[in-house]
């Protein structure tokens, strides 16, 4: 049976080749703007009002004089900017430095299945709109014309090249290293007689911005509960180069962000085999205390070189997905990335009245999982307490995550193991793209910081803060002395003393994060060549831009 004329006519590969590229145009604005996914059509509509407009495609602008080329232009830059969509799509805010840190320090065993599934689809939908881009580029002079101009305007455009360009840059030139010299090597001048235990419980994306009730309910509910017996610090933001696990743990136990080795390793971009090893972290200085470390996590800790940061700064026992769920009652009760919480949090029981029966102070780090984007990975005991679960409300998954984790500490001080011990509860980061994500990126969005223990004080107090604090704010906590209540580029939230955050804003830290690698180079000493500079002729001068005259102050070290 013939197909009618009409519907023949829209089968054209013209019409194909427009209506492809309309709506992969439409579906980029829907992911770079705030436009719903259902807004894609008018992009799309209007981009094929303009081909029917400009005859784009039609047979008399073919114009047989010009030669098609077997390559077009464009290809390589439309596949990166697919690429940059991709990431935007799955995580929200694209991350340069986590993608290279990732690439370094291993990305094996993680629990992102679900996301091959969406690169395969984002890979074949790229391949058929480079084809349709290719017919209309051979089958139109006009397109052909200008072709490479749109192929240089892709490329100036794209936010990857741009990032990438930025990097390079200030390896080649290297201006300025105010970061390395705002930083305060940790130092613990004095230690309590009875240093109290430590417990450092990290939520997996469970940010304070949950917090809100007129956005989201009653999820955070818990973890609200918890803050009302201690400190609650509100307004700890998300500086760059703090925005991913590993990331937001080595800023809240170094007091540094997370600056990647790139180019500076110098096996490049082999793997890693060890993690910042340049700088102190609070593993290394409470081992040196006498403290017993141990590390609890639901995910493979080969997966973004966990392992190799907690075994390399003081953890005696380092503890994830390959080493606990042989012990589960049911090996197979395990999710993509690891152990449901519920599980981690019985193992983490177990753990700690083996640290309460030894002689000596302990320090417990543990990550959950339940909180993780896009969707979370809500425990049995949550599907059983809160119902059934859609399988992509994130609220419902942040609800787990924060009863867990207060039944988990209600547990354990039934049973007297958190005795003189700090409790501190906090987010790894800002959690990434997720259903409620036009919600959170409404206004301003803070992590989870909340302290518990002997002697500290309780209530609220807003402070304009980073990750980077948390690390001496624990020092302090814990009772020990620290140098002008300063640790690396943090500072004592429970001090009066200014954070790097009030004095200068985030703006002006994350560009010299873009700038400077001096504070790179330290995090990864012993990893980068060495490098042989002469000495500068004025030893006295040490201001290297004019930028740096503005913001220098007396050193505090």
């Amino acid at each position: 049976m013939p197909l009618p004329a009409k519907l023949k006519k829209l089968l054209h590969p013209r019409w194909l080749s427009l209506a492809v590229i309309g709506l992969c145009l439409g579906y980029a604005t829907t992911v770079l703007t705030r436009i719903p996914l259902w807004g894609l059509l008018l992009p799309a509509c209007a981009w094929l009002g303009l081909g029917w407009m400009f005859r784009w495609g039609a047979p008399a602008c073919a114009a047989a004089r010009f030669v098609p080329r077997l390559w077009t232009w464009s290809l390589l830059p439309i596949a990166l900017w697919g690429l940059y969509l991709y990431l935007a799509e799955s995580f929200g805010i694209v991350d340069l430095s986590a993608v290279f840190f990732h690439l370094q320090a291993g990305i094996a065993d993680h629990g992102g299945a679900s996301r091959i599934v969406a690169a395969l689809l984002y890979s074949a939908s790229m391949a058929i709109l480079l084809v349709s881009f290719t017919w209309l580029v051979r089958h139109d002079h006009r397109w052909r014309r200008g072709e490479p101009l749109l192929a240089l305007a892709l490329l100036i455009s794209n936010p990857l090249l741009y990032g990438m360009g930025q990097r390079g840059a200030a390896i080649v030139t290297k201006p300025g290293a105010w970061l390395e010299r705002e930083y305060v090597e940790p130092v613990l001048l004095d230690a309590p007689r009875q240093p109290p235990n430590l417990l450092l419980l990290y939520l997996e994306s469970t940010e304070r911005t949950y917090a809100d009730r007129e956005r989201f309910g009653d999820a955070y509910a818990d973890i609200d509960a918890i803050g009302e017996r201690g400190l609650v610090v509100e307004g700890v933001r998300q500086i760059d180069n703090t925005g991913w696990t590993m990331a937001g743990m080595i800023a809240s136990q170094c007091g540094t962000p997370l600056m990647p080795a790139g180019l500076l390793h110098d096996r490049q971009f082999s793997p890693l085999d060890q993690v910042v090893p340049g700088i102190a972290c609070l593993g290394d200085l409470l081992a040196e205390q006498g403290y017993q470390l141990s590390y609890l996590g639901g995910a493979s800790t080969a997966f973004a070189g966990k392992g190799l940061f907690y075994n390399g700064h003081g953890f005696d026992t380092v503890l994830g997905r390959e080493e606990l769920q042989p012990l589960l009652d049911d090996p197979d009760y395990v999710n993509n990335w690891g152990l449901y919480d519920d599980s981690l949090y019985e193992f983490s029981l177990q753990e700690l009245r083996r640290l309460n029966a030894q002689d000596a102070p302990w320090g417990m780090v543990n990550l959950s999982l339940a909180g993780h984007a896009p969707s979370g990975y809500p425990a049995q005991t949550c599907l059983d307490r809160q119902g059934e679960f859609d399988g992509v409300n994130i609220l419902y998954s942040v609800e787990c995550s924060a009863w867990l984790a207060r039944d988990f500490l209600q547990r354990a001080e039934a049973e007297g193991l958190l005795d003189n011990t700090v409790i501190v509860v906090a987010s790894d980061h800002l959690t990434m793209r997720v259903s409620v994500w036009e919600q959170l990126i409404e206004g301003e969005r803070d992590n989870t910081f909340i302290l518990l223990g002997p002697g500290l004080p309780t209530g609220r107090i807003s402070r304009e803060a980073s990750m980077l604090d948390v690390f001496p704010t624990i020092l302090e906590a814990l009772g020990f002395t620290i140098d002008w209540h300063r640790a690396g580029l943090g500072v004592s939230l429970l001090s009066e003393e200014p954070t790097l955050l009030e004095e200068y804003g985030m703006e002006a830290i994350n560009t010299r994060m873009r700038e400077e690698i001096a504070l790179q180079e330290r995090l990864w000493e012993g990893l980068a060549p060495v490098q042989q500079e002469p000495a500068p002729a004025n030893h006295d001068q040490v201001v290297e831009t004019p930028e740096d005259a503005i913001w220098e102050h007396p050193a505090l070290q």
